[in-house]
């Protein structure tokens, strides 16, 4: 509470440089309650200096009701652009920055509030370095009552490999080392991506936006990476504060489902700026690669244009607190034309083979540094029955029983046992475990990687 009453005198007693640029604020809507845009735009107008706002550019991405915006046109500095059809949250900003003529774009979501002074700190920063994109610290707004609630400046954006933004708190050395002046700018990994403040030319030389992603998701990822690996830099400013209504489910529809839809615009960043590191996403999300996610030609180009930082880069001088899992290989288990397939028993978790049709499914598997088996969460495990030893996918528990390892020659034996998985009574029984025997060729497996 100490650090956070500090924050804000400090704030207070700021003062900002005369020639801040004014700016084009940018809000995007769809079905929108008029009274909640309302809010947003009152809010921007009453609490930011005049002169510095040059317009609000409202988008309205086809919602049901074209008179809403109609309306709110009427107040002064405000425009409305109206979509022909729903063209979703990428698109539509795009077209409201085309639109805008202050040389600084101000993106802000349409269920904001803006606080008091929340304009100059941001202003301030882009003017003083055009590279950078920074952030106001995001406040609580209730969805069920509209309270307002502060949250900590303590924190940046984040994500694990599942490529989920989520919040996460500084470090106790960071925290310690911002008690000296807690209005100092915060350096964050990953923007929310629904409020940001940017030069507008520089918005342009980044590529704006990737224009094949659909409505809503992932596009803050995707300008996450491209503003760090090409040049750039994302900032959270302390003495700029915007409420946001965090809401619990999205009260629209997506065409195509919002699971598919999040999916495929992840699937783009992923491919084009995580290099060979996307096979962590992958194996964090193993249904994502089954979504069509289109041409990405036109943004690899420009990454090679902007001449931008490898992945690894990005992972180590900007996010260093994303621990990298460990190597895995990923491919199929081979035995003559026959690879080892699921054959979709996932329930009953017997496995087989299956001619080889090299496009994964059911067919591929991830050997890990322990000797796991993997297919998704599943791993080969030896069962021992009255009868012998059978090969079934169970959960994944680390347990000994799941290890195997390659030996030369190409059987694959169970660390503990010596016994080798087998395909001799495959018809009967489907893969088993039998004692090892290096001469037999139903005891001889080839692992092949995709990148082999």
């Amino acid at each position: 509470m100490a650090l956070a009453r500090c924050l804000i005198e400090k704030c207070r007693k700021k003062v900002y440089r005369k020639d801040l640029p004014p700016t084009s604020v940018i809000i995007t809507f769809h079905n929108e309650a008029r009274s909640t845009l309302l809010r947003t735009i009152v809010s921007v107008l009453n609490r930011s200096p005049e002169h510095l706002i040059k317009e609000i550019i409202l988008v309205d991405d086809f919602s049901d009701h074209p008179e809403d915006g109609l309306e709110l046109a009427k107040i002064n500095k405000v425009r409305v652009i109206r979509n022909e059809k729903r063209e979703g949250l990428v698109r539509s900003r795009v077209r409201g920055a085309d639109a805008a003529i202050a040389e600084v774009l101000t993106f802000l979501d349409s269920h904001c509030e803006c606080n008091e002074d929340w304009l100059e700190p941001l202003l301030e920063r882009v003017a003083e370095d055009e590279t950078r994109v920074v952030c106001p610290v995001i406040d609580v707004i209730s969805m069920d009552t509209f309270q307002y609630i502060g949250a900590s400046a303590d924190l940046r954006g984040g994500f694990d490999w599942n490529l989920v933004f989520k919040w996460e708190y500084l470090s106790l050395e960071e925290r310690a080392e911002r008690h000296k002046d807690p209005t100092t700018s915060i350096e964050t990994p990953m923007i929310a991506g629904g409020l940001f403040v940017i030069n507008k030319k520089y918005f342009e030389k980044l590529g704006k936006y990737d224009m094949k992603m659909d409505v809503w998701g992932g596009e803050n990822l995707e300008i996450s990476f491209r503003v760090w690996q090409c040049g750039g830099s994302l900032e959270i400013i302390p003495c700029s504060r915007v409420g946001h209504v965090f809401r619990k489910r999205h009260p629209y529809t997506f065409p195509g489902g919002s699971g598919n839809v999040f999916a495929k615009n992840t699937r783009r960043a992923a491919e084009v700026w995580m290099d060979d590191y996307k096979q962590y996403y992958y194996a964090a999300v193993p249904l994502a690669k089954n979504i069509p996610f289109g041409n990405i030609d036109d943004r690899i180009e420009l990454r090679t244009r902007l001449h931008c930082k490898p992945f690894k880069w990005y992972l180590e001088n900007v996010y260093p607190q994303l621990a990298v899992p460990e190597m895995t290989n990923v491919g199929t288990i081979q035995q003559g034309i026959y690879c080892l397939d699921t054959l979709g028993h996932l329930i009953d978790g017997s496995v087989g083979v299956y001619q080889c049709h090299s496009t994964g499914g059911n067919q591929e598997w991830t050997i890990t540094k322990k000797g796991q088996i993997k297919h998704h969460d599943l791993c080969l495990t030896l069962v021992s029955f009255a009868k012998g030893s059978v090969v079934m996918m169970r959960v994944c528990d680390d347990n000994e029983n799941q290890r195997w390892e390659l030996r030369e020659g190409g059987i694959l034996k169970h660390s503990k046992s010596n016994v080798c998985l087998d395909t001799r009574y495959v018809q009967e029984h489907g893969i088993t475990a039998e004692l090892c025997n290096s001469g037999l060729d139903t005891q001889y497996w080839r692992f092949v990687t995709k990148h082999s």
